[in-house]
């Protein structure tokens, strides 16, 4: 019997409320391997609206908050949206917050109608988020689970600061139009 591969070396959770069984198709729940990294795939779909506290869908935890998260992607002409649904406990939440912003602020600038409009929502989305999971209080991840790997904040991260080129130049745009329409 061969063992299935899983990506960057996680293993199927066992007893996972969230993991699909062979015939339901979606994405299964992963959690690190010994020595591994933190879960880069989320798990499947949220819990049903009637349950009264659903567990974080990364790590298991008891105290989760269901809350969107969201990543905006501007390349000239065409954008790509993205967002996850929570639950998510407090060290995951903010973990994935901070990927998904840093995702924005890395590539969300590059459209007309992204520059404008949709990242700044986006960042505004996501900063209402990340209040959001940030009041939650601690809590531990399930038995064998772990939660997400926060990294660095977000301003830590070089990358961030590419947003700045696009900006500087819808700046100096706007300069331009108001200083030459005088």
């Amino acid at each position: 019997m061969t063992t299935p591969h899983h990506p960057a070396g996680h293993t199927p959770v066992p007893g996972n409320p969230y993991s699909h069984n062979a015939g339901g198709g979606g994405e299964a729940a992963y959690a690190p391997a010994p020595g591994g990294h933190a879960p880069s795939a989320y798990a499947g779909p949220a819990p049903a609206a009637g349950q009264a506290s659903p567990p974080c869908r990364a790590c298991g935890a008891r105290i989760a908050v269901n809350f969107k998260v969201r990543a905006h992607m501007g390349i000239l002409i065409m954008m790509k949206f993205e967002h996850l649904d929570g639950p998510f406990c407090r060290a995951c939440g903010i973990a994935v917050v901070r990927q998904m912003t840093f995702r924005t602020l890395f590539l969300g600038w590059w459209g007309p109608l992204s520059l404008v409009i949709l990242n700044p929502f986006t960042l505004v989305w996501n900063l209402t988020a990340y209040l959001k999971y940030s009041k939650l209080p601690p809590s531990a991840p399930l038995p064998g689970r772990a939660h997400l790997d926060t990294g660095p904040p977000v301003l830590r991260r070089p990358l961030s600061y590419v947003a700045l080129i696009p900006l500087a130049w819808a700046i100096w745009v706007v300069t331009q139009i108001v200083t030459h329409e005088m």
